[in-house]
């Protein structure tokens, strides 16, 4: 197993499948990923995050174990009486996680158009590429007055759902 680099960018968090991966969500650093996905460790673990049954979404399945967000603030009771149960299915999901990363700088605006165009393009496929990204993410698109830019991925895995040129 490799480790997740030391690097800012872009990055994929998947699970496998049917021979390539679904793509769960997009996100952005400017630090390195591995220090963002420490972030998000420790954020999954106090269930601030939406944690997934991964076998149902190694089928193409979202089904939620957890709903974080808003909801954790709400329900704190819930959550401390079903954490055991949702701390293993975190371990589960991060275990499942495959990390793509994008080496793609740090500047700003290119890593939120990118991760705009990402999430934005996987949500409208068709089933089950839709299905497993979480939605209301706070993303920030290309704005009126920038100029399209047209990105082009070299991963060698099928990214089910993503194309190799992307408008962002």
């Amino acid at each position: 197993m490799r480790s997740i680099p030391n690097i800012p960018g872009v990055y994929l968090q998947t699970f496998e499948y049917q021979g390539g991966y679904l793509i769960y969500a997009a996100g952005i650093t400017r630090r390195s990923v591995s220090t963002r996905f420490k972030d998000h460790t420790r954020k999954y673990m106090n269930g601030e995050y939406n944690v997934l049954d991964i076998d149902a979404a190694q089928q193409g399945v979202r089904k939620e174990v957890w709903h974080g967000w808003w909801y954790r603030r709400a329900n704190r009771k819930e959550f401390e009486e079903r954490k055991s149960i949702i701390v293993e299915a975190v371990r589960k999901q991060l275990a499942g996680f495959r990390i793509f990363v994008a080496d793609v700088g740090t500047q700003p605006r290119i890593l939120e158009r990118i991760e705009a165009s990402v999430m934005r393009h996987l949500y409208q496929q068709p089933s089950p590429v839709c299905d497993i990204p979480d939605k209301g993410m706070y993303l920030v698109p290309r704005w009126d007055s920038e100029n399209p830019i047209v990105v082009k991925s070299n991963c060698v895995a099928v990214l089910h759902g993503l194309p190799a040129f992307l408008e962002i």
